[in-house]
């Protein structure tokens, strides 16, 4: 989970450098992700032995998808373009909480003093850190706040409905089987919406650079990010994963420090000892077996 979300963090200033010349849209840049991590995931599954997938569980990976990909991307990327970057930015931070509460909902886990003050403490940190980059201004904001506000909410919802449900689900097949089947349902369904833009930019006119950025986002900030998700997914507890959301404005800040476009200072080395420290209060905090009350009730039922 770490080192996905670190490559996620590093998408964000990598993925500007393709958008900056106007050439390629972010729905393009969406689907181009899904395609090419599609393609991939089968020719990776060419060389593994078969696997059958029963068709209620290619079922319930058309609806993983829906949840991981379609929505989650769909709905950020139509969001962003409604409202403020800066409100997007600070949405994004709810996820960990809509896992714990879904994680309680539905898988009974327990919400502990520890798992609340380590949400708390990460949100803050990435709160400091966002507001810290843009000064809290709202600079390209979009028409629709609230539609758009509204809509990166659901894209944050969908993705911890997505850590909580599939959870076990995910332990039934292999990784590339898993991935396969959701980014090809993923395709044919951004597809209808992105085909105009696909056929209409002008691909010749991407220089080097752009061309490099898009490999990395579609090699490493899909294909392989998606893979260490599914095994953080299979071994990490829902609150735990969505936890490591809180690294991607971490490693954003430290690349644009680095490459001159942001400033470092005290506030923003205070915010990531918050990040930190709550992921490990999160980490570090009770799960449902760990709970005598609940070992003693399972027994009872």
């Amino acid at each position: 989970m770490l080192a996905a979300n670190t490559i996620w963090g590093l998408m964000s200033p990598i993925a500007k450098i393709v958008m900056m010349g106007g050439i390629v849209s972010p729905l393009v840049v969406t689907d181009l992700r899904i395609f090419g991590a599609m393609v991939m995931f089968w020719i990776v599954s060419l060389f593994m032995k078969p696997e059958h997938v029963a068709p209620r569980d290619l079922a319930r990976l058309f609806g993983a998808s829906l949840l991981a990909i379609v929505f989650n991307q769909g709905s950020f990327i139509f969001g962003v373009s409604l409202t403020s970057p800066g409100d997007a930015s600070i949405i994004t931070t709810s996820m960990p909480l809509w896992a714990m509460i879904l994680a309680a909902i539905f898988l009974k886990e327990p919400i502990t003093g520890k798992k609340v003050m380590g949400i708390a403490a990460g949100a803050c940190g990435a709160l400091l850190l966002i507001l810290g980059s843009n000064g809290g201004q709202t600079s390209g904001s979009g028409d629709n706040h609230i539609l758009g506000d509204l809509l990166v909410l659901t894209a944050q919802l969908s993705y911890a409905f997505y850590l909580v449900l599939f959870k076990n689900f995910v332990t039934r097949y292999s990784l590339v089987t898993i991935m396969k089947w959701m980014f090809t349902y993923a395709f044919i369904c951004m597809l209808p919406f992105s085909y105009d833009d696909l056929i209409t930019t002008d691909w010749l006119a991407l220089d080097a650079a752009a061309v490099a950025s898009l490999c990395y986002i579609v090699m490493f900030a899909t294909f392989l990010s998606y893979l260490l998700i599914v095994v953080g997914q299979k071994s990490l507890r829902p609150t735990v994963a969505g936890m490591y959301n809180y690294v991607q404005p971490v490693v954003a800040c430290i690349v644009a420090a680095s490459l001159g476009l942001d400033s470092f200072n005290v506030a923003k080395g205070i915010a990531i000892v918050l990040i930190f420290t709550g992921v490990y209060l999160v980490t570090k905090s009770k799960s449902r077996t760990d709970m005598p009350d609940a070992q003693a009730d399972g027994k009872s039922r």
